[in-house]
């Protein structure tokens, strides 16, 4: 946690500043340790703009690989860890994970392991993260695993991106429209409204729809934007209970096209996590529950929990998957053969690979069906609203 310290130097200075520690108990031995007396330690909870803004922008797992990639690379080339962390420091241009190596820097020195060093920033470094490096401190494999992990975490990163990447063109073209559809809503109809009441006009169907419409908003958006606004603050509450989560994780896996792009992508992201711990040597139900932790499906989570108790009770961990239609039967069978050959990591590690391929192929699929789907919803609300507003123009007009 960061904590703002006020302490008194050795030359009776007082000195201010931000450091970063488990507790207060322990930033105050820290100080003590560098000579200073501590006159108050209280916890930081000021954000400046560069937090805010990394929030926004999803940096922390773009941050969390380069530490991982450039720490692997500097600890394969030999050096040892203080050095690698000192020199990462000299490349980090990002104020939070500078301050996370600084720390990481001082808790190796004072004699700690490099895991329980990163088990004090658990909102940067996940528990399956400190896991492995804990496991890799054991066998004496730090450098291999933190590249394999660097290699993972991109991959994962991957999906991520593409995943975003086939939703943004869908969702600004809808915003756009939605964005165009409130304009003519508030302003441009309610003033043709008026025109054709004038003018005594008998409206058609489609024009009745869309005055009626505005009629409706504009004369009770007072009372409908709040009710928006609970709606959406209440569903959101919801939503991050548990039974709101498994309702919601079950129609996404349902929806055309969505769903499949998900199970890919959440098999995928489980495979891997499960392929790295049984590779550092982790039990394999501990393995399962860990991996259970990053899957964000409700469902899915709950499957691979079952798998983990049934596998407790010794089935073995093809018997155990296929026990549940959920998931996939090659993915059932690739298992198998791994736990018959004795090399379970290296089967999840292709299985992983198969579900990132054809994740990669459903996106360029959705990508490819949703502009037509996209310019067939345009084509037809823009054809209505034309219809609605030219058709007593045009009736008028014909009248004379």
């Amino acid at each position: 946690m960061r904590l703002y310290y006020k302490a008194a130097g050795p030359d009776s200075s007082i000195l201010h500043g931000i450091i970063d520690a488990k507790d207060i108990k322990e930033a105050a031995s820290y100080l003590r340790q560098k000579g200073y007396f501590p006159i108050t330690i209280t916890e930081d909870k000021t954000r400046n703009f560069t937090d805010i803004l990394q929030k926004f922008q999803g940096r922390q797992g773009t941050d969390v690989i380069f530490f991982t990639r450039q720490m692997a690379s500097m600890l394969t080339a030999g050096l040892t860890l203080v050095q690698a962390l000192t020199v990462l420091k000299k490349q980090v241009q990002n104020p939070g994970l500078d301050d996370i190596v600084q720390g990481l820097i001082v808790s190796i020195e004072e004699g700690k392991s490099f895991s329980v060093a990163l088990s004090r920033y658990p909102k940067t470094f996940s528990p399956i993260y400190i896991s492995l490096i804990k496991a890799a401190e054991s066998s004496g494999s730090l450098d291999r695993v933190m590249l394999r992990l660097s290699e993972n975490l991109e991959k994962l990163q991957k999906i991520k991106t593409t995943i975003r990447s086939a939703m943004i063109y869908p969702i600004i073209v809808l915003l756009t429209m939605g964005f165009v559809m409130m304009i003519l809503v508030f302003f441009v109809i309610p003033q043709l409204s008026d025109l054709y009441t004038s003018l005594e006009l008998t409206l058609p169907l489609p024009t009745q729809i869309v005055v009626g419409f505005s009629n409706i908003l504009f004369g009770s958006w007072y009372i409908l934007l709040p009710a928006i606004v609970f709606g959406i603050y209440y569903f959101r509450r919801w939503h991050h209970t548990q039974s709101g989560k498994f309702v919601i994780d079950k129609i996404l896996l349902r929806v055309p096209l969505f769903g499949k792009l998900i199970i890919g992508s959440t098999l995928a992201e489980f495979t891997q996590t499960f392929g790295m711990l049984i590779g550092t040597g982790a039990l394999v139900v501990d393995s399962l529950q860990k991996s259970a932790e990053v899957i964000g499906n409700t469902h899915y989570k709950n499957a691979v929990m079952k798998v983990s108790l049934r596998v407790e009770k010794g089935i073995t961990i093809g018997d155990a998957m296929g026990a549940d239609t959920i998931f996939p039967p090659m993915l059932v069978e690739m298992i198998k053969i791994g736990e018959q050959t004795g090399k379970l990591d290296e089967s999840l590690i292709r299985v992983s690979e198969y579900f990132e391929r054809d994740v990669e192929q459903r996106v360029k699929t959705l990508t490819t069906a949703m502009e037509p789907i996209i310019m067939l919803v345009l084509a037809v609300g823009v054809g209505f609203l034309i219809i609605s507003v030219i058709t007593p123009i045009y009736n008028l007009i014909s009248a004379f």
